[in-house]
């Protein structure tokens, strides 16, 4: 069985999400994680995993739209959180390459979640893009001062610092299409490197679809196509491969077992 770790799948069309989990079933896809990005979109989210048995959830903002509204208190994520086929809390982080937040209210939010996966016991999904450094210290100072959390940096394309930061924190690491992408060297050598039981794949559909897709809209069933070159670059087979990772997945999301 495969994982897709992390989808968007009420971005897809009414007229077309059964055909979106269909397929995915027929590529051998078991699970699927469908992302928050918005507190009002959070019912969309919880309506997917309660209409597909092999769909679960996560609830959260996403650090491009925390300046679109208040952002949630700790309280208002773990009630948001309290329904049984949530299993995450985000995606939440900080993203300094499109900035459409102020990088202040970025941080507050991204404290915010750290805190709600500390009092809930959820993994929280990270995001990260361009603030390698400030996501470092942020879980640093909050661990610190709150506790473990369980965490994944989810669509990993940053430093090998951060990856190996975070799987020194007792966190994973899931590798998204780009790690298919034909410049994406420096980061299947990462992938190559960091702890066999840290790592998960993921689509972030409708977003980077795989090499021999990329450029068109990608979906989970398409996840296979990250797990083949992730087993290449580790010098292992598919089967162990999708065997591992979808034992990580159960690991970490253990509600999703």
């Amino acid at each position: 069985m495969l994982v897709d770790s992390h989808c968007h799948l009420d971005y897809y069309g009414e007229d077309e999400i059964d055909a979106v989990v269909d397929r995915a079933r027929a590529a051998g896809v078991g699970r699927m994680v469908t992302i928050g990005v918005r507190v009002e979109q959070a019912a969309a989210v919880k309506a997917l995993a309660d209409r597909f048995p092999e769909v679960w959830g996560t609830v959260g903002v996403h650090p491009q739209n925390v300046g679109e509204a208040p952002i949630p208190s700790v309280g208002e994520i773990v009630a948001l959180a309290d329904h049984p086929r949530v299993i995450g809390i985000g995606e939440s982080g900080l993203d300094y390459f499109y900035d459409k937040a102020p990088r202040e209210v970025q941080q507050e939010s991204f404290r915010r979640h750290i805190r709600a996966s500390q009092r809930t016991g959820l993994p929280l999904v990270i995001h990260a893009r361009d603030a390698d450094d400030d996501i470092a210290a942020i879980l640093a100072e909050e661990r610190a001062a709150g506790g473990d959390f369980p965490a994944l940096l989810h669509c990993f394309s940053s430093t090998r610092a951060l990856a190996e930061r975070v799987v020194a924190d007792g966190g994973y690491v899931s590798l998204s299409g780009i790690l298919t992408f034909p410049k994406s060297e420096e980061l299947r050598a990462i992938a190559a490197d960091l702890p066999e039981d840290r790592l998960l794949v993921e689509t972030d559909s409708p977003y980077l679809a795989p090499v021999p897709l990329r450029g068109k809209r990608n979906e989970p069933a398409l996840v296979a196509h990250t797990a083949a070159v992730l087993a290449r670059v580790r010098g292992k087979d598919v089967a162990s491969t999708t065997e591992l990772t979808t034992s990580n997945f159960l690991r970490l999301f253990s509600r999703c077992r």
